[in-house]
Order: C-alpha cells, then sequence, then structure tokens
C-alpha cells in the first residue's frame, strides 16, 4: 500500500486534468482493505443512494464512463446503507438486480424521485408499486424479490462496504478496494471520473510490476 501510495504521489506531477490529484483531500485511502471479486482486474464499486441528489447528478456521468470501460476494470453499483431509512431504496436496487431490471429502470427510478417527485426514497409499497408497473410484473413478485432469503446478507454487506471504505457520504467511487474519491471531494462529478482514471491508471502500473517481479 505504501509503494503504491508514493508511485501516485511521484505520477501526479505527471497527470494533465482541470483537476490536480491531491491524497487526502479529492481522494483518500479507505479506512479498511475491502475484497475485491475480480483479482486480476481492477474494481470500481460505486456507493449511492436513491434520495441523494448528487448520486443523481453523478449517475449519467458514470454510465457514460462506464460505456467505455478498459478491458482490465469492471464496474458495478452498491447501495448505500449508513441509515436505516436507506434501506427500502436499497432493497429497491437489489430487486432490480434480480428482476434484471436494472438497465432498464435504474435510471427512471432516480428520475421518478428527484424529477418527476412521484414517492419518497424510503416508501417500500410505492417502489414495490412503481417497479412492478414499470416492470411490467407482478406485484406479488417484486414483494418476493424485496423479502428474498438473499437480502439480508446484501444489505449486511452494503452496510459494511460503506463502514470499510471511511465514507461520510454519496456518491463515493471505491477503487481497487483501496481508495475513494467522490464528486463533492473532487469538486465536481467530472472531476471524480478524471481523479478515478488517475487512480486506476496508477493501480495499473503496480499490478504490472508486481506480475513482472
Amino acid at each position: 500500500m505504501k509503494k503504491l501510495i508514493f508511485i501516485i504521489l511521484i505520477a501526479i506531477s505527471n497527470f494533465v486534468s482541470a483537476v490536480q490529484p491531491e491524497p487526502g483531500v479529492n481522494f483518500k485511502t479507505t479506512k479498511e482493505a475491502i475484497p475485491t471479486e475480480s483479482k486480476d482486474k481492477i474494481e470500481v464499486v460505486e456507493l449511492f443512494w436513491y434520495g441523494c441528489v448528487h448520486c443523481f447528478n453523478m449517475d449519467p456521468y458514470l454510465d457514460k464512463w462506464a460505456d467505455n470501460l478498459p478491458k482490465d476494470v469492471t464496474f458495478k453499483r452498491i447501495p448505500a446503507i449508513p441509515r436505516k431509512d436507506w434501506v427500502a431504496s436499497a432493497k429497491a436496487y437489489y430487486a432490480l438486480e434480480s428482476l434484471g431490471l436494472v438497465n432498464k429502470l435504474h435510471e427512471k427510478l432516480f428520475d421518478a424521485i428527484h424529477k418527476e417527485k412521484i414517492f419518497k426514497h424510503d416508501n417500500t409499497k410505492a417502489l414495490i408499486n412503481w417497479i412492478a408497473l414499470n416492470g411490467k410484473l407482478d406485484k406479488k413478485e417484486v414483494g418476493a424479490a424485496f423479502n428474498s432469503f438473499s437480502m439480508k446478507s446484501k444489505l449486511s454487506r452494503s452496510f459494511k462496504i460503506f463502514k470499510a471504505a471511511g465514507a461520510t457520504g454519496v456518491p463515493t467511487m471505491i477503487i481497487d478496494g483501496k481508495y475513494f474519491t467522490s464528486s463533492t471531494m473532487a469538486g465536481g462529478e467530472q472531476n471524480a471520473i478524471d481523479i478515478m482514471n488517475f487512480i486506476i491508471k496508477n493501480v495499473r502500473k503496480d499490478k504490472a510490476k508486481k506480475i513482472n517481479l
């Protein structure tokens, strides 16, 4: 970890962007190392909340970025749960995942909450009804997804990852389980993308050196 931080500090002097990377300012090391699912790839995780306007604003930037992922980078979203009133919307995302509706309804659900203001993020019944209607599914099927056997473990993992990251808010982007940044820390959505790319580039270099040892 210390070696990679040293490499990153050296690389900062050669980084050209609207934002200058500053360790401890616009990106930090995670409180704890977070295990990644793919050891041979660089994993980027967004911690988000459907009730967060900053996550709503960050979403299109991440979508555009994710459309052109390098082969050695993976991206996934995890709903953050630092508080009990975030549980309902976290269940909504995991339900969309299990029902195969993330690509179809993730962005629309953000719009329903922030643009159309149809319901509040913590209204479980309204979330189930909305997903059933827009996903063209029976309410019982969606309700079952909200209360599936695996839901409890998924929610527990969301809570643990948010805590392990040392994040204080959302959206938070975790890179390789070791670093995190956010639109607030970076001073804007595109700046956060630039910081992410900078960290990814340096993690890639570090991984290549380990392979060649």
